[in-house]
């Protein structure tokens, strides 16, 4: 073992359907935007906050991809595993500029739906969103 680890794990919500693309040599690469929630008590006024981050997962792995574009929807509730990677580009104007995102890379992403059979399938006769997750 090398002594380094980078691996990052998230449970959350999709904030949209997942987006596919192909490549020019037919792979596919499947993009998902996935919302993890935080609430607490503020101390001072004693009303409860909520703050949501959230996070660009992109899979590589073609047989994850094709389970993901096939069965996942708005607001499935997944858990994720991978690595982190920070991209950079340039924009219109010619600046630096970054991405940062969970990979899920063959051979080394993991991609878990953790919505119950049913829920799914409510999830897909009514279209349900991000205002009917199940708290974590």
């Amino acid at each position: 073992m090398s002594g380094y680890l980078n691996r990052v794990q998230l449970i959350g919500n999709l904030g949209q359907d997942p987006e596919v693309r192909t490549t020019q040599v037919g792979k596919k690469i499947v993009t998902l935007n996935i919302a993890t929630s935080e609430s607490w008590r503020d101390q001072r006024t004693g009303e409860r906050v909520e703050r949501t981050e959230w996070h660009r997962v992109v899979i590589f792995n073609e047989g994850l991809a094709g389970i993901a574009e096939e069965y996942l929807t708005k607001g499935a509730k997944v858990l994720v595993e991978g690595k982190l990677a920070t991209n950079k580009w340039k924009d219109r104007d010619g600046n630096d500029r970054y991405t940062t995102e969970v990979q899920l890379q063959p051979y080394n992403g993991m991609l878990t739906f953790l919505d119950s059979k049913k829920r799914s399938e409510e999830r897909v006769a009514g279209g349900g969103g991000l205002d009917d997750q199940i708290p974590f």
